[in-house]
């Protein structure tokens, strides 16, 4: 079973419609007269969706959505409506109505969306899950939120290794978490009451990484005025990150080398050995034992710090982590600047799931936070925010970008021109109606944005 829904209309013909369709897409279907039935069913069965009419003979689909919403907020509600009705429907998903079709429904269409709300109903679920495992402050579970199987065996390592304290190289593109991992390594290990410390190599120029993580004495060169303490004993008991570290000289790697093997290490300026006692964590963006077989990184320093390895896949491999993540950066800004936060709608949903996030949890971070701000100068919509994001050079896109730009433009414009009508556009188009329908949810098009666009 998909997921189940309560179907509510005062006409006994559409009630049996929807639910022989439904139920045939391998749905769980219940109805409902009217609102005070429907009510009823809420409270007992609570449906992971509330499809209703919008008039209907006693309550009206919006009376009933606002008692549903103080029975269970998290219920998603759609709205069928009569063509006319469409101003009070786009009124109603300004109340936090899910989403709303139009009377006569595409089946299939139909169907979709029930699709996706009953995946954001188990979704808000596994959120309240969520934050009963991260009551504490400290649980793992806040510092890599996510349900996929990558995450939940990343959390498990990270609890192991936190135990040891072994050098370990993660690995991930910008913006999976590199430094968020290395800190719960460090937090949950032994050295957490020491200093955890950072440093990006390639943010330091070649000539300043020894004076920046070794230090130097005062006089060991013209600018050294004074002592300078480098990372490596400021770090001295707990944990220091080289994050980045496919970024520093080969010349400089067999220096690290010799103070990882020897324990000890010397200022600039100064013969005297200084004995460090810290635990290394490496990051890279690449794969660092393929940087180290082709020469560009010494294989023995690679080997020193790969004790252990983590690797963090991208976000786009994350299936619904993408959705559980976004809803958790968006609720805490919202929480943050004292304002209700807009529930996702459809296209929000096909938007994130369809984007390739190349910036990763970084990116969806930043996302999540205009999103929840609802700013109309950087978009209101996810759909509005990853545009308006990627409107940058358009000559430094890929191909695919550019394609992508364009073919929405194209839907864009034909769905503006003939007000709408699907069946005008994929015949001015030459598309199968299927075909457009699933272009319209990778661009975030969709007839509840058409004062949008």
């Amino acid at each position: 079973m998909i997921g189940s829904i309560l179907v509510v209309d005062d006409e006994e013909i559409v009630r049996n419609s929807l639910r022989q369709w439904l139920e045939l897409g391998g749905f769980e279907v219940w109805v409902a007269g009217g609102a005070p039935e429907a009510i009823e069913a809420v409270r007992k069965a609570a449906p992971d969706v509330v499809l209703t009419d919008y008039r209907m003979a006693q309550r009206s689909g919006l009376d009933l959505m606002r008692d549903v919403y103080r029975i269970d907020p998290d219920i998603p509600v759609v709205m069928l409506t009569a063509h006319g009705d469409v101003p009070l429907a786009v009124a109603a998903m300004r109340e936090g109505a899910y989403d709303f079709l139009q009377k006569p429904y595409d089946p299939e269409l139909l169907s979709a969306v029930m699709s996706r709300a009953t995946e954001r109903r188990k979704l808000k679920r596994q959120l309240r899950q969520l934050a009963n495992r991260v009551a504490a402050p400290d649980s793992i579970n806040v510092r890599l939120i996510g349900l996929s199987k990558s995450v939940a065996a990343i959390r498990a390592s990270v609890l192991e290794l936190a135990a040891h304290d072994r050098s370990v190289i993660i690995s991930g593109e910008t913006g999976t978490g590199k430094e968020v991992v290395a800190r719960a390594l460090h937090d949950y290990g032994s050295r957490s009451s020491a200093p955890f410390v950072a440093v990006n190599c390639a943010a330091i120029p070649a000539e300043l990484f020894e004076s920046e993580l070794f230090g130097h004495e005062a006089g060991a060169f013209t600018s050294a005025r004074g002592i300078r303490i480098g990372k490596f004993e400021h770090a001295s008991s707990g944990t220091l990150l080289l994050d980045e570290i496919e970024s520093m000289p080969l010349s400089f790697q067999a220096k690290i080398l010799r103070a990882l093997q020897e324990r000890v290490i010397e200022r600039i300026g100064s013969n005297k050995l200084i004995p460090i006692d810290v635990r290394v964590i490496a990051a890279a963006k690449g794969d660092l034992a393929a940087e180290s077989r082709h020469g560009r990184f010494r294989s023995d320093l690679y080997f020193r710090l790969a004790a252990a390895e983590i690797h963090l896949p991208p976000l786009r491999e994350r299936g619904n982590d993408v959705l559980l993540l976004f809803e958790h950066f968006a609720d805490a800004a919202a929480k943050a600047v004292g304002r209700p936060l807009s529930p996702l709608r459809t296209d929000d949903l096909d938007a994130l799931l369809a984007h390739e996030w190349p910036g990763n949890v970084r990116e969806l971070k930043n996302v999540a936070e205009r999103y929840a701000l609802g700013i109309a100068a950087t978009g209101r919509t996810v759909g509005e925010i990853l545009r308006r994001g990627d409107n940058g050079d358009v000559a430094h896109r890929s191909l695919a970008d550019r394609v992508s730009v364009y073919e929405r433009t194209l839907i864009e414009t034909a769905l503006r021109d003939s007000d709408w009508s699907i069946t005008a556009v994929t015949e001015q188009l030459r598309l199968p109606r299927r075909t457009l329908n699933e272009k319209m949810a990778k661009y975030g098009l969709s007839r509840s944005r058409r004062e949008d666009l």
